[in-house]
């Protein structure tokens, strides 16, 4: 097979010697004939304001799809980041890192003001896409930022939606989380049911407030700071005194970020206003001591 090939490989050189004694016609005898250069290859980076039609941890070039908004779509991107610096030069970051840190809060302002809000308040997620590791050794350094609506406040899967979120958080936005029905199984909090804050009800959404000081660990070792946390927004909220009085006036129910999220940067607790021994009819937005009464 050897001396085959080198058989085949000299029969190659004679011919090519053999035609390069004639010069084809329209050509200067140049080998490249003035060809142009090829151009260097572009580097693979998403794109931002793309719907997609699915949520990916890591985006790899190969398998890259995008969909028209207006069909069925599972996430949206909303910006594409660089890491730079330090952060550029390591391995590719990983939870816990300074650098997701800092991509995670690039993305939070991005998507604040592409839907006119924080995306916390409402039935949103926010994931970050990275480049797969191969790409990262080859030169990729962007990060995506990907937004998906929720199915409530209970399950943070994203589900199927047509239409951009640009500017869901603006006006009467029907993603904002109000009022919901607590369904208990005995003392323990099973699932949050929305209803219209018209409708009787036990719970209502009144804010998110940032934890920045707490690792994971302490953070769920430590219910009673993220309790008391919430009912300082809950007094705010309804325009009732912070004071004793005020754990006869409502409880908390509070939702913070999953681990992952945390261990990334995001530390948006998302706090609820509890009534366990009546129902309220109504929204408790600045409703003052009688409107929400020690009871």
């Amino acid at each position: 097979m050897r001396r085959w090939l080198a058989a085949l490989a000299l029969g190659s050189v004679a011919v090519l010697l053999l035609s390069g004694c004639v010069r084809p016609g329209g050509t200067d005898g140049d080998l490249t004939n003035n060809w142009p250069a090829l151009r260097t290859p572009a580097m693979f980076v998403p794109a931002t304001d793309a719907c997609l039609p699915r949520v990916t941890a890591v985006v790899q070039a190969s398998t890259y799809e995008t969909v028209d908004c207006a069909r069925n779509h599972l996430a949206e991107a909303v910006h594409v980041g660089a890491f730079t610096g330090p952060a550029a030069d390591g391995p590719r970051p990983e939870p816990g890192s300074a650098a997701l840190r800092t991509a995670r809060a690039e993305c939070d302002q991005r998507a604040r003001l592409v839907l006119g809000g924080d995306w916390h308040i409402a039935r949103l997620t926010l994931n970050i896409a990275l480049p797969s590791v191969s790409a990262w050794n080859g030169g990729a350094r962007w990060f995506r930022c990907d937004l998906s609506e929720t199915d409530s406040i209970d399950n943070t899967r994203p589900v199927n939606r047509t239409g951009s979120l640009r500017g869901a958080l603006i006006g009467d936005a029907p993603l904002v989380h109000r009022c919901f029905d607590p369904k208990l199984i005995g003392n323990s909090l099973n699932y949050m049911a929305p209803v219209l804050c018209t409708e009787p009800h036990g719970a209502e959404f009144v804010g998110v407030y940032i934890e920045r000081d707490m690792t994971w660990e302490e953070f769920t070792n430590s219910a009673s700071q993220a309790h008391k946390r919430c009912m300082e927004l809950i007094a705010a909220y309804a325009d009732v005194p912070n004071n004793s009085d005020l754990p006869y006036r409502a409880g908390s129910i509070f939702y913070p970020p999953s681990q992952r999220e945390w261990e990334e940067g995001d530390r948006g607790v998302r706090c609820i206003l509890w009534s366990d021994d009546r129902k309220l009819t109504g929204s408790m937005r600045g409703v003052g001591p009688q409107g929400l009464p020690v009871t």
